[in-house]
């Protein structure tokens, strides 16, 4: 059984009003509660060997609210924090070796979430060989890198913006980027 966590501390956030923040964590405490119920159902259904339909579209789902539930937990938990990132530690060093600069990274990463559509911008690392890398992710349970971490996560939903920006996507974005905890993301990598 999953317990959605609490982010309450990142209420009072600059940038993102306590009523963004609040229906933003009621859509996360959604998907944990739908993770656990798919999981149960899957559980009952493959009890009684029922493997048809029904436990065929449940076990598409489950990826869905499975990643909205993991995706909302690495974005909430690389909020809150203050400046950039460590002179000199992993990260950033890890970021010039991969785009130059840390200009340049933030350049391509805000790029990426200003792009046309609903989905998630993610900074990865490879496990084989640890590049660093930004990627698009349209979808919660399609499109995500095998053999990839999550490094940084950016919700580019409506949902994570519209309240307090309307459609000027571009405002959120720069709400945000002042909100990465660096120390969050360097801890990830």
């Amino acid at each position: 059984m999953y317990e959605a966590r609490n982010y309450d501390h990142l209420l009072g956030l600059e940038g993102f009003s306590d009523t963004l923040l609040r229906n933003h964590f009621t859509l996360y405490q959604g998907y944990v509660t739908n993770t656990n119920k798919s999981a149960d159902a899957l559980k009952a259904l493959a009890a009684e060997g029922r493997f048809g339909p029904e436990y065929a579209e449940l076990r598409r789902r489950f990826g869905w609210e499975w990643n909205g539930m993991r995706l909302h937990e690495l974005y909430f938990g690389n909020l809150g924090g203050r400046g950039g990132p460590v002179e000199g530690g992993r990260f950033l060093t890890a970021i010039q070796a991969a785009f130059g600069s840390f200009e340049d990274f933030r350049k391509e990463f805000l790029a990426a979430g200003a792009m046309r559509g609903i989905g998630w911008v993610v900074l990865y690392r490879d496990e084989a060989n640890g590049s660093l890398f930004t990627c698009w992710i349209g979808e919660h349970d399609g499109g995500h890198l095998a053999g990839a971490t999550p490094i940084l996560v950016m919700d580019v939903f409506e949902h994570a913006f519209l309240t307090d920006y309307g459609l000027k996507r571009a405002d959120y974005l720069a709400a945000l980027w002042k909100n990465v905890d660096w120390k969050a993301v360097e801890a990830r990598l």
